[in-house]
């Protein structure tokens, strides 16, 4: 049977403020570079039994530095190019955000159990409270504030391991439930159990263990969704390591030369179906450029095959980040906006607010990228692809109406020459690989620097490209038709796995405070 008292602090404060740092450190070992899938859920453990018994400014503690500890790690990449200021700001803006999910988690580590009191519910319904609260608090990161940062989800750190394709079922949110709620439900077993050398006390532990131990046997079983192979296409896709950076010295048009380069040696290749070039590949406009739209017409020409390009876009005072079409003779035929610009990044929000504080760091973004609204999807001459820029890879919305309207492959373009050095393309390549597994869809994913990989349905690399060197793929891509159910019902999982989350919670708040009120009711002892 569970203790009287199942909201004891199963840690003195300093020590869980010392395993919620700890937790934070593990879990960004467990994305790229180092990338060991298992320290997720050390990570996650360590963070869970730090919050057991924590009043709200322990757990709000607790939380912060556990979130501190992880995006000080994770995002360092942003320091690279303009210093530790903005590094800091968006490390301690999200580990706040970590710290509001930490209390609600301790909370339900308090109200459930005085609600449902029965040891079943403590293995099973309060590991469930606790993993969707996890992902609630992830789904608030994801979308605010400007849009969100969906960077740094527990799911991502599955892509190199026997989990992945529960992707293709449950989206990179379901996933992280699964982690955070196996996890959960191992630490309850271990807590309600009276582990005494009887065999009855030892087998309230060890089938419930076993239980476990079962489940995840069966999620690491469990194949990927099948979608339907449709075919193949040739891409040749193209990483020029051009000086394609923010702040690179560069010539005008030295970006456009260094992609035009490392495409020449394909020139003639046979049955080519598409060109792709990165974002950022293109620093001259061709359509205000007859030398830039003469090269782009040899490419094209030379391949036989359109281009899939990206240039910076301007209609009237406003601009925006564009990929595009172009085919010999014909100029740009599609074009795609991106969706979510990176904030501080390629736009300033309220920009007069933020240049009283840091003038010389806002000045440094000259111009505001709009958001685009057009399709994430072009249509080549017997296929659909799916679009993504950047950043936009790490939003579910987007890449799940890519293959709701039709896509049969991805195109990821990006730009990581601001973050040469550092392993944000590696985090990203992650992100593009679990992409492919949970649509069931072969993704290109190129860079003007690298990472540039091309990517199976399975995550799989099927060709690459080392990164800082310039280089060309000519590689056959299979398509692939039919929808996963992480496409289909992604958007339901996420949410029902959040407000579900919240509603039990105050529920079972709601339930305690009445048991509590009870005549001889028991009353827990304080924590």
């Amino acid at each position: 049977m569970p203790p009287a008292d199942s909201s004891r602090p199963v840690l003195p404060l300093w020590a869980a403020i010392l395993a919620g740092i700890a937790g934070g450190l593990l879990l960004d070992v467990a994305f790229p570079a180092v990338g060991w899938a298992p320290a997720a859920f050390v990570a996650v453990a360590l963070a869970l039994v730090s919050l057991i018994g924590r009043r709200a400014g322990g757990a709000l503690l607790v939380g912060f530095v556990f979130g501190l500890a992880f995006y000080l790690m994770n995002v360092d990449f942003t320091a690279a190019w303009v210093g530790p200021l903005p590094w800091a700001a968006l490390a301690v803006l999200e580990s706040l955000f970590v710290a509001g999910g930490a209390l609600l988690i301790a909370l339900a580590y308090r109200w459930v159990p005085r609600a449902l009191p029965a040891r079943w519910a403590r293995l099973t319904v309060l590991p469930a409270v606790v993993a969707a609260l996890w992902v609630a608090r992830e789904a608030v990161i994801g979308g605010f504030p400007y849009g969100g940062f969906p960077w740094g989800r527990v799911g991502t750190t599955q892509v190199g391991s026997a989990l992945a394709e529960v992707a293709s079922w449950t989206g990179t949110s379901g996933l992280s439930f699964i982690i955070v709620g196996l996890t959960g439900a191992g630490i309850e077993i271990v807590r309600t159990t009276p582990w005494r050398a009887r065999t009855g006390a030892m087998r309230a532990g060890v089938v419930p263990l076993g239980l476990v131990v079962a489940i995840l046997a069966a999620l690491v079983a469990l194949p990927a969704f099948p979608t339907t192979p449709d075919g193949t296409i040739r891409v040749a896709s193209v990483q020029g390591n051009g000086p394609a950076g923010y702040f690179d010295q560069r010539r005008a048009g030295e970006v456009l030369v260094s992609q035009f380069d490392a495409t020449e040696p394909l020139f003639g290749s046979d049955d080519v179906d598409v060109v792709v070039w990165p974002e950022g590949g293109l620093d001259v406009d061709p359509e205000e450029s007859a030398v830039a739209a003469s090269a782009l017409d040899r490419v094209t020409r030379e391949l036989d095959a359109p281009l899939l390009a990206n240039r910076i876009r301007a209609d009237g005072d406003r601009f925006f980040n564009t990929s595009f079409v172009w085919v010999n003779g014909e100029g740009v035929t599609q074009t795609y906006d991106k969706r979510n610009p990176v904030p501080f990044g390629e736009y300033v929000p309220d920009r007069d607010f933020f240049h009283a504080i840091a003038p010389d760091l806002i000045d440094m973004i000259g111009r505001d990228y709009t958001p685009g609204t057009n399709s994430p999807v072009f249509s080549f001459d017997g296929f659909r692809a799916g679009l993504a820029i950047c950043f936009d890879v790490i939003y579910d919305a987007l890449v799940w109406e890519g293959a709701q309207d039709g896509a049969q492959v991805y195109f990821f373009q990006t730009n990581n020459a601001d973050f040469r050095g550092t392993d944000e393309n590696l985090q990203q390549l992650a992100i593009a690989r679990l992409r492919a597994i949970e649509t069931g869809r072969s993704v290109v994913n190129i860079s003007t620097v690298g990472t540039s990989q091309v990517i199976a349905p399975d995550g799989s690399t099927v060709d690459a490209l080392p990164a800082d060197e310039p280089g060309a793929m000519l590689t056959d891509v299979e398509l692939r038709t039919g929808l996963t159910p992480a496409v289909l019902a992604g958007a339901w999982i996420n949410g029902i796995l959040a407000w579900a989350g919240i509603a039990v919670l105050a529920g079972c708040g709601w339930a305690a405070r009445r048991r509590s009120r009870r005549p001889n009711a028991e009353t827990p002892a304080r924590s």
